[in-house]
């Protein structure tokens, strides 16, 4: 199966809205409901939550349940980090573009092409060079 950043993009963004309470942890299994994409089926979405814990994206205790999915409790800081650089559309957009210009990306490369574009934008609203 191939890697699907607009997919984990989607997720992050679900995981992050769940409604954790502070130490609370949530079974996400690939079919449920809160973090559901139109257009993907629970395989898809569960080989992508797998990539998300891989990525050490998720705070994710305990190993993954046997039906699939895995143990959260929280984004990292990593996750965070990642998700705040690409959060905005358009620069979500412009970094798909810039990496497929490219011809290809690691998932570095990508967050790395993510933040520059925040940088731009930093710049242009605030005229400090970063």
């Amino acid at each position: 199966m191939k890697r699907d950043m607009d997919l984990i993009r989607e997720l992050l963004l679900k995981l992050e809205a769940l409604p954790l309470g502070r130490g609370g942890i949530a079974v996400i299994s690939p079919n449920t409901a809160e973090i559901a994409v139109q257009g993907h089926d629970a395989d898809q979405i569960d080989y992508h939550l797998s990539l998300i814990r891989e990525a050490g994206l998720v705070d994710s205790p305990g190993p993954p349940p046997m039906s699939g999915g895995m143990m959260f409790r929280r984004l990292s800081w990593q996750g965070h980090d990642f998700l705040d650089s690409i959060r905005d559309p358009e620069v979500w957009n412009k970094t798909k573009k810039g990496a497929a210009a490219a011809g290809g990306f690691t998932f570095d490369l990508l967050k790395d092409l993510a933040k520059g574009f925040i940088k731009t934008k930093i710049e242009e609203h605030t005229g400090i060079k970063i």
